[in-house]
């Protein structure tokens, strides 16, 4: 009987400890993913272009302004050529009020990049308020990029398309607007789209000569052990889920995000942005 005793109580001593790491450790801290991508489609302005991708901050769940300001220090600390948001700015389950806003408007403004940087919408933004989401982003000099797209001019006229998919969640997302540029222009060789929900891409990678595809939403499942971490696998993401996928040619990269969604917990799989290096090469 103690020694049953014994192992029950060892039993729940590790169940604790992984229960109080997941909670306080695991949502805590900030790592940077580094990836490498070489690509001949590239125009020569844009090689070795930096790219600082981030996504589902759900602010207020955890996510407070002094760790929005340590993520803005990371992100400076690369000095990015672009930076993309991937959705999900504000947990639907919290509500924010004027300071709050303040507070984002200021953190996220004092992100820099010398191109620009861009946004789409999450599921979790489409239930807020859609002016209070502008305004935060205007003023913090973001473009939203929701069913449209913008070209970056480098030099010697020099373009690079960058798309940007609504959310797939409430069935939003058209990526034929997104596209629309090419019906009567193919003077761009390097196309990125933005989306929130990556199972959205094949809706369009078969369609579509795209390069690079950036999404969010799966959060790695926030619990990063196997088979266990499809069960917090939200709509959307149950496909594609994990870091990096090589579609028939097209690059989809996951974030697994910044922010905790439904569940205050992290396991294996600590909150991240992706910086990406874009090389050109010759044939």
């Amino acid at each position: 009987m103690k020694k049953f005793l014994k192992i029950v109580g060892i039993i729940f001593l590790l169940i604790s400890i992984v229960i109080i790491y997941s909670r306080y450790i695991g949502t805590s801290g900030l790592i940077t993913k580094e990836y490498k991508l070489e690509t001949n489609k590239i125009n020569s302005s844009f090689d070795g272009l930096k790219i600082v991708h981030f996504s589902d901050l759900h602010y207020k769940r955890i996510v407070d302004k002094k760790f929005l300001e340590r993520i803005v220090k990371e992100i400076n600390l690369i000095n990015p050529d672009i930076v993309f948001f991937t959705g999900d700015l504000i947990d639907k389950d919290f509500a924010i009020d004027s300071q709050d806003k303040d507070d984002l408007i200021e953190c996220l403004g004092n992100i820099h990049s010398k191109y620009g940087k861009y946004t789409v919408n999450g599921n979790h933004d489409y239930v807020k308020d859609e002016n209070l989401l502008k305004e935060i982003y205007t003023n913090s000099n973001f473009k939203m990029l929701n069913n449209t797209y913008d070209i970056i001019y480098g030099n010697e006229n020099d373009k690079l398309f960058i798309g940007g998919v609504d959310t797939y969640s409430y069935n939003k997302a058209d990526i034929d607007k997104v596209m629309g540029y090419f019906t009567n222009n193919e003077d761009i060789s390097y196309k990125i789209i933005l989306v929130h929900e990556p199972d959205y891409i094949d809706n369009f990678v078969d369609k579509y000569d795209i390069d690079l595809v950036l999404s969010g939403h799966s959060h790695n499942g926030q619990i990063n052990i196997p088979y266990l971490k499809e069960l917090f696998l939200p709509y959307g993401s149950k496909k594609y889920y994990e870091n990096y996928y090589n579609i028939n040619g097209t690059l989809l990269y996951v974030s697994s995000g910044i922010g905790e969604s439904r569940i205050n917990f992290r396991l294996f799989n600590r909150p991240s942005i992706n910086f990406y290096r874009i090389n050109k090469i010759t044939d």
